[in-house]
């Protein structure tokens, strides 16, 4: 199934109130996980989809409990190392293989056909989460400040617009 859309959930909606409570617990997990793997979803998006569902399909709480561990919020990836200890100083280590690496956008895309925003998505992390080494993100910024990036020379400019008069 692909991603759920208003007119898709209304749809399959109105098919499972013909059908047994099971089957609704069944449908609720399935259109929450495609939901949930959207890389543009955050959890708040998917909390208030599985309130909305829960209302329209007439779902009780022990019907949702059931159905809650069939569709987790994470979008069912389990990561190979726990968040905490994926960033260090030198390295960032990937939450699908646990390999570590100065950067994670080449190995996410040529490894698993991920993005980063797919990524964070997938385990949900925050925007703040670092996916390059902090060590490595140092060395560069200091490098770009030694080399005067990202500044002019003001002289240089007036004597550009001299030179077009």
């Amino acid at each position: 199934m692909g991603p759920v859309c208003a007119g898709c959930a209304h749809t399959l909606i109105e098919r499972a109130n013909m059908t047994t409570p099971n089957s609704k617990s069944e449908l609720l997990s399935t259109i929450v996980a495609s939901y949930a793997a959207r890389p543009d979803v955050g959890s708040d998006d998917i909390v208030a989809l599985v309130a909305k569902l829960r209302r329209e399909l007439g779902l009780g709480d022990a019907a949702v409990a059931a159905a809650q561990p069939e569709a987790p919020v994470t979008g069912g990836l389990t990561p190979a190392l726990p968040v905490s200890r994926a960033v260090t100083p030198d390295k960032v280590f990937c939450l699908c293989c646990g390999k570590g690496f100065k950067m994670l956008k080449r190995h996410l895309g040529a490894e698993h056909g991920m993005t980063e925003a797919e990524y964070r998505a997938a385990f949900g992390l925050s925007e703040d989460m670092p996916l390059v080494a902090p060590s490595y993100s140092q060395r560069k910024a200091n490098y770009a400040r030694k080399v005067g990036f990202g500044r002019y020379s003001r002289d240089a400019a007036r004597q550009g617009d001299e030179t077009v008069s």
